[in-house]
């Protein structure tokens, strides 16, 4: 245990200023219970703070639940102690996975290691920027709308959100439990393969989780990087929505780098797009509202009304007036029906593709602390990544340069069930 007290305690000096965790395991509740082989041994692994551990405070980084102790592992958990994982804390994110830059978190904001002084996106923050810094090896984080893929970008790391049910989401808070879904952050695609393998499968106590054959899982083992022939669709509306010249210029030098490698890219039309977010956060507000309900002040701490940031409080109030009877149809019922519309639309468009590529985020991050009173300019972070989680499909970042010394992000979209292409593009990207 002495070895892993002198990683801890590396680990606390090396994030003074960067504050991506919340908590180290300084005790070594979790660090003892890990196996001692499997395919993640001697890697050091950072959990997202809204995903359970036994023994350490779980607190989706909201005050609500700060005294709140984990009395179980999460699946993700029990299968990174079996493969060996050495989880050494809970990282940092935006209050109950609300926010889009890491800054909502009761715990204070995380900084961007790969820009510094900017937001590292969210709201999977400290996951993204403790991979990015070098402090852990691989970490893992949650994806409602982005959240895992936005940091990515942001950091310059690889992110990825696999089709939903492929993770359990048994030990996750909710935000949205119809678009959650559990993913790693990595530094390149084949550690991020490896660990999403050693997290993946079916699990009888989530009822969202798909049960597949073995082969399904071997993501390591069937990486391949060829783009030849690989047909990737790009949609014209990207362009109009991509505020930042900069990331345009990175994504179509991406774009002509799949071209040059073999690729043939297909250009097609997603007219639906600027409904996305709407679409999105009707739902969000609804799920998140019944979600929430638990948080009373009884069982779990605090009421969550009475203590929570301004963001975490907008999003329970508008979840509570759209859930009323009389407006539960104008609002949340047409919700629905746009979300069966920006479905149908994206799998008409990548029925003739193998993958859509494009940009992860429209702008780049924001400097940390800077005032910004719509939250709809917040919202628009998530453009780009919204679609994914609406159409339960697979989608990851992979780093494709930067604007003034800051990272962008190129991301790649698949088919459900196509996680092992939308790997294999983001590698042959990463090779090439």
């Amino acid at each position: 245990m002495a070895g892993d007290m002198d990683l801890i305690a590396e680990l606390e000096e090396g994030d003074r200023g960067l504050n991506s965790f919340i908590v180290l395991d300084r005790e070594g509740v979790v660090l003892k219970k890990r196996a001692k082989k499997g395919k993640l041994a001697g890697l050091k692994v950072g959990v997202k703070s809204n995903i359970s551990v036994d023994g350490l405070p779980v607190t989706a980084a909201s005050k609500t639940l700060e005294n709140y102790i984990g009395s179980y592992d999460a699946f993700v958990v029990e299968r990174i102690r079996e493969e060996g994982g050495s989880i050494v804390g809970m990282t940092n994110m935006d209050e109950f996975a609300c926010g889009s830059s890491g800054e909502t978190s009761f715990y204070n904001e995380t900084d961007n290691p790969s820009a510094p002084g900017r937001i590292p996106g969210g709201s999977s923050s400290g996951s993204a920027a403790s991979v990015a810094a070098g402090l852990v090896d691989v970490s893992i984080g949650s994806d409602t709308g982005g959240s895992i893929r936005n940091p990515a970008s942001h950091c310059g790391v690889v992110g990825f959100k696999p089709t939903y049910g492929v993770i359990s989401r048994y030990g996750l808070l909710d935000l949205a439990m119809s678009l959650d879904q559990i993913g790693p952050l990595a530094r390149n695609v084949e550690s991020s393969a490896l660990l999403l393998e050693a997290i993946a499968g079916h699990d009888p106590r989530d009822e969202t989780s798909l049960d597949l054959e073995k082969g399904f899982y071997n993501f390591t083992g069937n990486l391949d990087p060829r783009l030849e022939d690989k047909r990737l669709g790009y949609a014209r509306e990207f362009d109009s929505l991509i505020q930042d010249k900069g990331i345009g210029r990175v994504i179509h030098k991406a774009i002509d780098k799949f071209s040059s490698s073999g690729a043939e890219i297909i250009d097609l039309s997603l007219p639906n797009l600027k409904i996305a977010l709407p679409t999105y956060y009707l739902n969000v507000y609804v799920e998140f509202y019944s979600a929430t309900r638990k948080y009373d002040g009884r069982r779990y701490g605090h009421r969550i009304e009475t203590v929570c940031g301004e963001e975490v409080l907008r999003r329970i109030l508008l979840g509570k007036y759209i859930t009323q009877r009389e407006y539960s149809g104008r609002y949340y019922r047409r919700a629905l029906q746009a979300r069966s519309v920006l479905r149908r639309e994206l799998m008409d468009a990548l029925r003739d593709v193998d993958v859509l590529v494009g940009p992860a985020v429209p702008k780049l991050p924001h400097k940390l602390g800077t005032r910004i009173d719509d939250p709809m300019v917040m919202y628009a972070y998530d453009i780009f990544t919204v679609l994914a989680n609406l159409a339960g499909i697979p989608a990851g970042v992979v780093p494709a340069g930067e604007t003034d010394s800051i990272p962008t992000g190129l991301h790649v979209m698949g088919k459900p069930l196509g996680d092992q292409k939308v790997l294999d593009v983001m590698y042959g990207f990463e090779q090439y």
